[in-house]
């Protein structure tokens, strides 16, 4: 019998495992959080790069970072085929950095200032970023 989601989902908050494997997360999401910010404000400030193109640029230099760290120590998905979940991470990643991409256009429109306005940006894209990793770019095999 297979379970509904909402309650799949509840039962998966009962596992301590389920909690660590959210805290390596936002390690990681921490340290791709100050690459990706590094990288745009490089980009931005130092070369005068379009916020659009250096948000695109320092994406790419943050997932590279957070699949590796992601695979070999948040999910343990060391046992995986590489590949297939580099593209399925990279999927789930873009997904999460269009709506990053969205927000912080609106954001940029709103007058809010370049570089807090991609970190309010990744930030609200995290919660999608873990759901879509977890439960398809690392998720176990039964």
């Amino acid at each position: 019998m297979e379970l509904r989601p909402h309650i799949r989902l509840l039962h998966g908050m009962r596992r301590p495992a389920n909690w660590l494997q959210l805290v390596r997360f936002g390690m990681v999401g921490g340290v791709g959080f100050v690459v990706n910010l590094a990288v745009f404000a490089l980009l931005e400030h130092a070369f005068g790069v379009h916020y659009v193109i250096a948000s695109v640029v320092a994406w790419l230099v943050a997932v590279i970072n957070n699949f590796v760290l992601n695979r070999h120590w948040t999910f343990d998905a060391k046992g995986g085929r590489a590949r297939f979940q580099a593209v399925r991470f990279l999927a789930v990643s873009a997904v999460a950095e269009a709506f990053a991409l969205l927000l912080l256009t609106l954001l940029v429109h709103a007058g809010v200032a370049k570089v807090p306005g991609q970190a309010v940006a990744v930030a609200c894209s995290t919660p999608l970023n873990f759901l879509g990793n977890k439960l398809w770019s690392f998720r176990a095999r039964a």
